[in-house]
């Protein structure tokens, strides 16, 4: 079933999808994005269509992964591992469609009937966030993530490692303990600073710490765990297999995070899954994007029995008038109910998109940015 054509569009607020059609009208939709950078996205994801893609067969998604990978001198890294991974997603929704199946039958099935999501909790002080983690709790969430902190300097005063506490304690308090809390550290904090506010943080038993460091320096998870009994969590800025080969073998945490629009796509997660379940580490994939990368997740989530919980920035309690699923026909498809989504067993990744909503919402010159953070001294701070 010959690719005979693409369409990209960039939508708000920072997301990129793709549309692929074959020769008989199927299409297939993915997502494929690297937030800051949509534009320089989309031109490797149409340098790869252009130049091989199209013209091919669509079911053979396993050889087409391997071409778009291998077939280049320099491989790898976030532009060209997310331009594959949203290609990847829209070959997976074709062949769904092609055999009348969701993605996780052509997978192997289900390991389960439901993933529980969470909700991410944020505010300026600890009122705020404990306030947001209340509202999140009342629409049913059974767990949040929250930032620890804003912005560490490399050797900081005791004052900021009580305001992390403030603000992990003050939402602890609201939510009690039956609520699963992840706190991220975001990779802010430098390995001199890691150690001290991970201990001090361990009383308010989070499910795990996000990014203690940065993924540059992922051997230094090795300095934190001896300062912890808390799980350590990482990987949503890894983007392949090869990538997560040094902290899966090294034992370096105890949750992987990858992102199916950064890392690969489906194919590659399932295969990282894999490996990580070999070692005895859970699976939470990391999704702060569109509808189409929830829908590949959820798939995913489904089928990988180390999975235990999935990321969402969609407000899926309430799907009415809801701006992040408006691109969505059905936008209860993914029937959140008591903290779990359902996966939906329509073809493909399961979800229809409304063309003619994102066609009237695209921007092609939309260029979102993340702000650039500064010390008190002027210098930049990790965001």
């Amino acid at each position: 079933m010959e690719i005979t054509d693409y369409e990209l569009y960039l939508v708000p607020p920072r997301w990129v999808f793709l549309k692929l059609v074959t020769e008989d009208g199927t299409e297939g939709w993915g997502e494929p994005i690297i937030e800051n950078h949509a534009q320089t996205t989309m031109s490797a994801v149409r340098e790869i269509l252009d130049n091989y893609l199209v013209g091919q067969d669509a079911t053979e998604i396993e050889r087409h992964w391997q071409a778009m990978y291998r077939a280049r001198h320099v491989r790898g890294g976030p532009i060209l591992m997310s331009a594959i991974a949203g290609i990847d997603q829209a070959l997976w929704d074709i062949k769904g469609k092609q055999y009348d199946a969701p993605v996780y039958e052509l997978l192997g099935g289900r390991a389960r009937d439901r993933i529980p999501v969470y909700q991410w909790v944020g505010g300026d002080t600890p009122e705020e966030v404990a306030a947001a983690a209340q509202i999140a709790v009342d629409h049913g969430y059974r767990a949040l993530k929250m930032a620890a902190v804003s912005s560490l300097r490399r050797l900081d005063s005791p004052s900021t490692i009580m305001e992390a506490k403030r603000r992990v304690g003050a939402v602890r308090d609201v939510i009690g303990e039956d609520i699963d809390l992840g706190v991220d550290f975001r990779g802010r904090v430098s390995k001199a600073m890691v150690r001290w506010l991970a201990a001090e943080l361990d009383e308010y038993g989070a499910m795990f710490y996000e990014e203690p460091v940065l993924p540059d320096n992922i051997e230094l998870l090795s300095e934190v765990r001896p300062h912890t009994r808390t799980p350590l969590a990482s990987g949503e800025r890894l983007y392949s297999r090869w990538d997560f080969e040094e902290i899966l073998s090294e034992g370096l945490v105890d949750v992987i995070q990858p992102n199916p629009s950064h890392a690969g796509g489906i194919s590659e997660v399932r295969k990282i899954a894999a490996h990580a379940e070999t070692q005895d580490v859970a699976l939470v994939p990391h999704c702060p994007v569109g509808p189409i990368a929830l829908a590949a997740c959820v798939q995913l989530d489904t089928v990988i029995p180390n999975a235990i919980l999935q990321a969402q920035y969609h407000e899926i309690h309430a799907p009415e008038n809801n701006e992040h699923l408006a691109y969505l026909k059905d936008q209860d498809v993914f029937q959140y109910s008591d903290g779990f989504i359902r996966p939906p067993d329509a073809p493909g990744l399961g979800i229809e998109i409304d063309e003619e909503y994102v066609t009237n919402r695209q921007e092609p010159t939309l260029d979102w940015e993340n702000p650039v953070w500064y010390h008190n001294d002027g210098s930049v701070a990790e965001w």
